[in-house]
């Protein structure tokens, strides 16, 4: 690997401390910085002039400069640094902080994957070990650009956290007046972390890409389900990107049922509408488990469009076989600390491995037991005292302590999730944020259908199971999408009147005037984070966003039969969805730290798990309904019920068989693309041999 952080010097050279006044503190314009690679990502601005994306932003507080200090100024020290790893730096001061805006010539970025070890597609179809030598091999992005939004993150991570101490003994460093020391071979940005100097590390937008993304996305509104995919995964990644891409197509499929269900509502069918509700049905079984297959389809499409075969996950460095850099670590310990004896080294990994399996199987449990215990007696007994109290303000009142109560309780249980699954023995990031998933949505799923059930199968009143749907479809999907969407407003809004208010505190209540925010990079930090309500080590916001999909699809599906409507009112939600989310992350929040996550992950088998309960409970429903309201019998409608439950089930589980995950043209280009590769190794291989055989007869 080649080396970096070379700030400080071997031997008995010690770190030259260049100083500076305030103003000149990193402030070098991006045109006059240093560009090893010869190349930088150059964007026209408003007036036709290039100028330098900063993709990065690092926050510190503003200082109160020394002249005479003889001792190292650390941000000083930091900038130097950063130019010398060959990152190009530029210094905005704001209100309370000082921003350093972080861009990379594109060598720069190379050679940092190269030592990453970022495999990338090539021309002749094979992933190979990037190698910036050998650049023009590599397939370029669908943007033209060489490394995706996920891959450039990655190298700056890299570049900016393994600046570290190489010189022989400790640096001592200085930040308005207090001394601390930098260790030999500890990461210099860890330390002013550790320290408070350096506040937090953040993407920051591309201001052209944005207002480009904002007109053709967020604000066109001219196809309701029409996205640029492309250009959200050159923007936000591969994770966000495939989000959107499942919304707009699960938006286009519910225009079926969304008719279909309308016309049940609005055609009055007479007699005929016992016998309309299971057609009804059996239509929306076979719509959703249609729907999940094309999506595998379009799912795959999507990633060879991009060029994807492979995951890069938390860090491209660390991945083989699957398996994180940290888990195979782990293995080569075990193996150097065993020695060669093959018995002790088996019954040594088949312990660790069905220990991991014991610790897997102990926290579902407490997370099942939780819930049969704490949370189900608690669901029964509302959904008991709302059947009947008479008064609708004590109705009101009630519902309102309990979506309190059971907000509370949820975010408690996902937080107890994540403490319960850091002892799991997972072997990547993406297996213990799916665990998380599990464990999570199964309070989300007690908390949101328990009263339903209760009301559906106990009670069997149609009419108050239809005024519950309503009430938690409707009313809760309006609420969810103004708190999602005004809640990170007025945190940025308060953030901004604090940042403010603190300023003419400084200046001592001098009348100063109207004091406005003249860097976008601190208004950018001032926005909130794309984060979770729970779980923000391992999931980011698309946590709640797929959360939100699935108790609306579990909730539509599973009670079609009592009320068809809430197909058309779940279409126009999820039409608004997507341009309310494009918005929320383009001009509310900062630009997401971006995951490599090629598909929609555990979400995929919560869906298919919903389309199974809902073949049993539309099932239940159309049995207490015949019962009731019908002229048959209970007991041959109860056959015909149960016959078409079958049926349905086998077909859920059989279809795979009729549709492939995989477009032909998807497979047939991975075969051609490896019948290439082979080709080409095998003819290098007999060049080889031949100029070796050659070389022995000379």
């Amino acid at each position: 690997m080649a080396e970096r952080g070379k700030g400080v010097t071997s031997g008995s050279n010690p770190i030259r401390c260049i100083h500076r006044s305030r103003g000149r503190i990193g402030n070098v314009p991006a045109t006059q910085a240093s560009d090893p690679g010869g190349w930088v990502r150059l964007k026209m601005n408003g007036h036709g002039e290039k100028q330098t994306t900063f993709e990065i932003g690092v926050v510190v507080p503003k200082r109160i400069v020394k002249e005479e200090n003889e001792v190292c100024d650390c941000v000083e020290v930091l900038v130097d640094e950063f130019r010398k790893v060959g990152l190009i730096v530029e210094s905005v001061l704001g209100l309370a902080d000082e921003f350093i805006k972080l861009a990379a010539p594109l060598e720069t970025l190379g050679r940092a994957a190269a030592e990453l070890q970022i495999k990338k597609p090539t021309h002749i179809g094979m992933d190979l070990q990037f190698e910036w030598e050998e650049v023009e091999a590599f397939v370029r992005q669908p943007d033209d650009s060489l490394f995706s939004w996920c891959e450039r993150f990655h190298c700056y991570h890299y570049l900016i956290y393994g600046i570290s101490n190489k010189s022989k003994s400790a640096v001592t460093l200085n930040f308005d007046g207090k001394e601390f020391h930098w260790e030999v071979g500890e990461s210099l940005l860890r330390r002013l972390e550790k320290q408070g100097i350096v506040k937090e590390v953040f993407p920051l937008h591309d201001e052209v890409k944005r207002k480009q993304l904002l007109r053709s996305w967020a604000l066109n509104w001219c196809d309701i389900t029409k996205q640029p995919i492309d250009e959200i995964y050159s923007y936000f990644g591969t994770k966000i990107a495939t989000y959107f891409a499942f919304l707009g197509m699960y938006t286009r499929w519910m225009l079926f049922p969304a008719a279909f269900g309308l016309t049940l509502q609005l055609v009055d069918f007479g007699s005929m509408q016992l016998l309309v509700l299971p057609i009804f049905f059996i239509s929306i079984i076979l719509w959703a488990v249609s729907f999940f297959q094309f999506w595998k389809r379009k799912n795959a499409a999507l990633l060879t469009r991009w060029k994807i075969s492979y995951s890069v996950g938390a860090d491209p460095r660390y991945k083989h076989l699957g398996m994180e850099w940290s888990s195979l670590q782990a293995h080569v310990e075990l193996i150097k600390r065993l020695g060669t004896d093959k018995t002790t080294m088996k019954e040594v990994s088949q312990r660790d491995e069905w220990f991991g399996h014991l610790m897997r199987f102990r926290n579902d449990a407490i997370i099942i037991l939780s819930i049969i215990c704490l949370q189900l007696p608690f669901e029964l007994a509302y959904a008991h005292l709302y059947e009947v109290i008479g008064s609708d303000v004590m109705k009101v009142g009630l519902t309102a302590v309990y979506l309190f109560a059971i907000q509370y309780f949820t975010k408690v249980g996902g937080r107890i999730s994540v403490k319960l699954i850091k002892d799991e023995n997972n072997e990547s990031t993406e297996y213990r944020a799916d665990s998380l998933v599990y464990k999570v949505f199964g309070l989300y799923f007690m908390q949101s259908y328990i009263g339903v059930f209760y009301h559906a199968l106990l009670y069997r009143n149609f009419m108050t199971l239809r005024r519950v749907l309503i009430q938690r479809l409707i009313v809760s999907e309006v609420l969810e999408n103004l708190l999602e969407n005004s809640l990170p407003y007025l945190k940025y809004s308060y953030k901004k009147y604090r940042a403010v208010r603190n300023k003419k505190k400084r200046e001592n209540g001098s009348s100063i005037g109207k004091i406005q925010f003249t860097s976008r990079v601190e208004k950018e930090y001032l926005k909130p984070a794309y984060s979770a309500s729970i779980g923000e080590e391992l999931e980011d916001g698309l946590f709640d966003d797929f959360l939100e999909l699935a108790l609306q699809f579990g909730m539509i599906m599973m009670f079609a039969c009592v009320f068809p409507l809430a197909f058309a009112f779940a279409a126009l939600n999820n039409v608004t969805e997507i341009r309310t989310d494009a918005l929320k992350l383009l001009a509310i929040l900062r630009r997401p730290i971006p995951r490599a996550d090629a598909t929609i992950g555990a979400w995929l088998n919560i869906f298919q798990f919903l389309i199974v309960m809902s073949i049993c409970t539309n099932s239940a429903l159309l049995v207490c309904l015949y019962d009731q309201e019908g002229k048959w019998r209970i007991e041959p409608g109860l056959a015909a019920i149960l016959i078409m439950e079958h049926v349905l089930l086998l077909i859920k589980f059989g279809f795979s068989r009729f549709v492939p995950e995989e477009p032909a043209w998807v497979r047939d280009n991975r075969v051609k693309n490896a019948t290439h590769a082979q080709d080409v190794c095998s003819k290098q291989l007999l060049r080889s041999i031949s100029g070796r055989k050659r070389h022995l007869v000379e």
